[in-house]
């Protein structure tokens, strides 16, 4: 329905169309930016380990899962498949559910200096199949290829043929997948712990997070890249797809701890700079009102001095001396008043009805008809 201002304005007008940028103020500012879409590059992806297989506990540390979300590169957000079957109900199609399928996801890394991912891999790829344990010029169980060169002295035959053997090189004869307890051989009525506990990811947008957490994820494929001479600028990437039995869905607000305690693993500052930009600091700009500005750092010594102990002393000392620096020789109501004065016109510009604002041709002010021929009702405006 059109507002009075659009109304009046159609008496001089003849148009009440929307010209200007109040829908899409409309449609995205409100109730906190809730309509406003998220942003693909605001991500966090945490691995949880399980801690309770001894063999990969003293391999991969807290550090080095946390290792692995620094180097995701790209990560998938879980995708479903609904099973479904159309019958006859006296000639009426009906379509019935049957089940759901979780489709498999895929996730890319940047292939680390550290061999943070390759380890990762190597590791999994270790505690489900035989076959890396077996040696191969190595004279002990971890294998060469974690090993120095020139411990490779002595293992495996691989080489030599043992088809008509009465016996196999080496007593050697588990090979594939192994899928019992923690150490292979172990019986289990269990069967052999999953690598993983899960896979979370956090997408972040406003402050909040939206998790998703694939419960007992599974490797289906995992891809080394391609070294090639025609890439000069190219880099490196792994790319593992897995698979998972359901999915948990879950959403907060992104915490002010750091490392942060709701989206795990993020913000430690091992990896991030957790220092606050000197831009917003409270009291570090010339302003009343806004991030930075005076308020703002009149609140934050209040906070520090409410805090207690020696921190928050010191806390308050230093913000007090920011806002004295900046502020010093500098007439304060007078920036307050013209902080004041440009807020109101904004608040005013945003009340006007965009039909108004969006007249053809305007440069200024409001248009009225011209009052050159008295009695035309034809006449134009000016």
């Amino acid at each position: 329905m059109p507002t009075f201002g659009q109304q009046f304005l159609q008496g001089f007008t003849g148009t009440s169309s929307l010209r200007d940028y109040t829908h899409a103020s409309k449609a995205f500012t409100t109730n906190a930016f809730e309509l406003k879409p998220r942003y693909k590059f605001l991500f966090h992806v945490s691995f949880t380990l399980n801690s309770d297989i001894p063999a990969i506990s003293k391999v991969i540390g807290t550090q080095e899962a946390q290792n692995l979300s620094v180097v995701v590169k790209t990560v998938d957000l879980p995708k479903y498949s609904i099973a479904t079957e159309t019958l006859n109900q006296y000639n009426r199609k009906r379509v019935v559910q049957t089940k759901i399928n979780y489709e498999p996801v895929t996730l890319t890394f940047h292939d680390d200096s550290g061999d943070n991912v390759r380890n990762m891999w190597y590791n999994y790829y270790s505690y489900y199949y035989k076959d890396p344990s077996q040696n191969y010029l190595a004279p002990n169980s971890t294998n060469g290829s974690l090993g120095q060169s020139g411990n490779k002295a002595s293992g495996f035959g691989y080489n030599a043929r043992d088809i008509y053997e009465n016996q196999r090189l080496g007593n050697v004869n588990d090979w594939g997948y192994i899928g019992e307890a923690f150490n292979d051989g172990t019986s289990s009525a269990s069967g052999k712990p999953p690598f993983f506990r899960d896979i979370r990811i956090y997408g972040m947008d406003q402050h909040k997070f939206a998790e998703y957490v694939l419960i007992n994820p599974v490797i289906t494929a995992f891809n080394h890249d391609q070294y090639s001479y025609a890439e000069g600028a190219g880099t490196m990437q792994n790319t593992m797809t897995i698979a998972y039995e359901t999915v948990k869905y879950y959403s907060g607000a992104v915490g002010n701890q750091r490392p942060d305690i709701n989206v795990q693993g993020f913000a430690d500052p091992a990896h991030y700079d957790t220092t606050t930009s000197p831009i917003s600091r409270p009291g570090s700009r010339a302003t009343v009102f806004g991030q930075g500005g005076l308020l703002d750092a009149g609140g934050g010594i209040l906070e520090d001095l409410q805090s207690g102990g020696l921190l928050g002393a010191i806390g308050a000392v230093q913000k007090a001396g920011t806002a004295y620096n900046t502020f010093k020789g500098k007439n304060i109501a007078s920036i307050a008043k013209g902080e004041a004065i440009t807020q109101g016109v904004k608040s005013i510009q945003g009340a006007i009805p965009g039909a108004i604002r969006s007249i053809p041709g305007r440069s200024s002010g409001m248009y009225f008809p011209s009052p050159q021929s008295p009695g035309n009702n034809n006449t134009t405006g000016r």
